[in-house]
This record gives structure tokens, sequence and C-alpha cells, in this order.
């Protein structure tokens, strides 16, 4: 029985990772609703700044067994002196037909506009989720952190794809946090925490923007993001917020930081199969008692401000306020080998890596 490939069927792109994974792989949906936004060319500001992209899923007895977006993200060519399709969302049976037919169809993509490369995952750019899993399958992943399977490095390098740029997510017990020495900011050193609260979330939030944009300006695969895009990917975060995680930081009235943390909802997105059903109600209730597992989204420090420990003091506030509030284990998304600076607060602070990723590369010709 051969597959089936097919151009832009939503509800198949959804379902098919639930078709494509045993249950223990971990893998954790996005909703339903959040995956068509991303999806829709009306809706998000991506595709609305003239990027291309497309989507297709493969079938193998009428059911969705794997999926792929290609994409074209101009900002980041200009940026980096690149010519590249993207990849995302590459998720996959252990099924070599099913696979190759996803990627020559990605790679037909990125041939058509004339591009060198094609690289991913990019779900959908480098500040929302990226790369692929290599190491640590099986350990219970985070909010925003990708989870795949072993075979898909596999099916990756069988047809000509290579991996480079590592990556590393962490995990942090908070009891056995090592935050004694860290700088301590506030009071009389002129640093002040505001809080990203429900009330003053679009402000706080568009402060995040810039301090972000600042701070990882230097940073590889990083590309600035507009007000419209911050604004896309943040604002589904106002809904679960706990205004006792984030914040903004402040020295003498000027935006210095930020850090970006919200309550795991990973173990609420697998209760409900990442849709509102009649009882996503209870779910959310069960969830709002019990959560105990919070992530770092992401954080960031002014480059003026860089190696003054500043990143450190954060770090330091965050761990205190989330065992204050009773959380016991925090996750920190992605951080690239490149990144000796961050890597080296992970090691201070007793962050144990729990998944190895890698982005993977194919020159066309």
């Amino acid at each position: 029985m051969s597959v089936e490939l097919r151009q832009g069927d939503e509800e198949a792109f959804f379902a098919a990772p639930f078709h494509a994974y045993s249950r223990d792989t971990g893998y954790v949906s996005p909703m339903r609703g959040d995956v068509r936004r991303m999806l829709d060319p009306r809706a998000n500001p991506l595709w609305s700044a003239g990027n291309p992209y497309a989507f297709w899923t493969v079938h193998r007895g009428g059911r969705p067994v794997g999926r792929i977006v290609a994409h074209v993200h101009h900002q980041s060519n200009a940026a980096h002196g690149t010519r590249r399709a993207q990849f995302g969302f590459f998720d996959c049976a252990d099924d070599d037909e099913a696979a190759a037919a996803l990627l020559r169809a990605a790679e037909g993509f990125a041939r058509e506009h004339g591009l060198t490369e094609l690289v991913g995952n990019f779900n959908l750019t480098a500040m929302q989720q990226c790369g692929v899993m290599t190491d640590g399958f099986g350990a219970r992943a985070y909010t925003d952190m990708v989870v795949g399977a072993p075979h898909i490095p596999r099916l990756l390098t069988a047809n000509g794809f290579a991996p480079f740029f590592p990556m590393r997510t962490f995990e942090l017990d908070l009891a056995a946090a090592r935050i004694d020495g860290l700088r301590v900011l506030g009071g009389d050193d002129g640093f002040r925490f505001a809080p990203i609260e429900k009330a003053s979330f679009a402000e706080r939030m568009e402060e995040a923007r810039i301090v972000l944009n600042d701070g990882f300006a230097d940073n590889p695969m990083f590309v600035p993001l507009t007000a419209e895009e911050f604004r896309f990917q943040a604002g589904e975060m106002m809904s679960i917020l706990d205004p006792r995680l984030s914040s903004v930081l402040l020295h003498d009235g000027q935006l210095v930081g930020t850090v970006v943390c919200i309550p795991d909802l990973n173990g609420l997105l697998a209760a409900t199969g990442s849709r509102i059903r009649w009882t996503t109600p209870f779910h959310y209730l069960r969830y709002r008692l019990r959560r105990r597992r919070a992530v770092i989204i992401f954080y960031s420090v002014v480059q003026a401000m860089h190696g003054q420990g500043v990143m450190g003091g954060m770090l330091a506030r965050t761990v205190t306020a989330l065992r204050d509030a009773g959380y016991r284990r925090l996750g920190i998304t992605w951080i690239a080998d490149v990144n000796a600076a961050s890597l080296r607060q992970m090691e201070r602070i007793g962050a144990q890596p729990l998944h190895r990723l890698h982005l993977f590369r194919k020159t066309l010709a």
C-alpha cells in the first residue's frame, strides 16, 4: 500500500503526530486552535510579512502518519546572509516512504523559490520551538520544548540531511537549586522588578520584547521580533499567566532585563488531547490545583549589562519566587552549545541537561 501526500489539510496536520507516535514518546501537541492560527495567513504575521509557506500531510491506509511545513523566512536570510528554506513540524511515523514523500515536498518548495539549503526544525522560527531531538528520549518535556521519536534523526539522515548547531534543554530541581552567591538585585542598588500581570500585560510584554531584541542581537539564528510577531506568539500566555513568575527588570528606571516564566501546560494538554472539550474546565481546575512545574520561555539582559551578574540575579529571584509559590521543578528551553555563558549559568545553579537537540540541513542542487 503506497502513501498519499496531501497539501493544505489542516485537520490531518493536527492529527498526524497522534498517529505517528506512541504514547511513551511523550509528544504533547499545542492546542488545535493554536496550530490553526499558526497556519492561517490572515492571523500569523510571519506569513503576512511576505514569507511564502506550504504544508503537507502523508497518509497511509487513510490515516495521517506524518506532516511537515516548509517556508522562507526572508528576514532571517537577510540577517544572516543565507539562502535557505526552513522546514518545521516534521513529525512522522517510522516509515521510510512517508518520510521521503514529506521531505521531497519540502525540498521541491525550496527549489521552486531558488534557495540552496533546507534547514529545520523551525516551528516556525528560532524564537519558537526549534530543533530535532537527538537524545534524552523519554524524558518528560515542558511546554514549548520539541519532542520527537528516536527514528526521526534516522529518517532525516537517510534523506541526505546532516545534524549541526547542537542545543540542550535543561531541568532544575528547585529544592536543590544553588542560588547562594548569585547577585541580589533590588533595594538601594537602583534595580526594581516589575511583575508581568494581566492588568499591565501588553505594556510589560512590549518591554520584554525590547529587552529580548537587544540582549539576543548577536546570537546566531536570532531575528529581531516585530511587535506584531511578538504579540502573536505571546498573546496566549495571558490566560495562563502566574504573575509571581514573570517580570521585567529596571535599573534607575531603564529597562535592562526580563524573565518570562509560565506554568508548564503539558499535563493539561495531554489530558485534553490539546482540544477544547466539555471536560476541559474540569481538567483546567485540576491542573491549577496541582501545578508544580514551570518553564522559562526566555530570559534576556540588555547588552550594556552583560557580564555584571544581572542574569544570575534574575534567575535567583525567579527560583525564589517559584519556591515560594509551591513549584518544584523548572524547565529551561533550548540553549545552544555556542552560548557558553548561559551554559555556565545552568551549571552554576545546578540545572541538569534534559534533551539534546540539533538542527538538520541539506544542501540542494
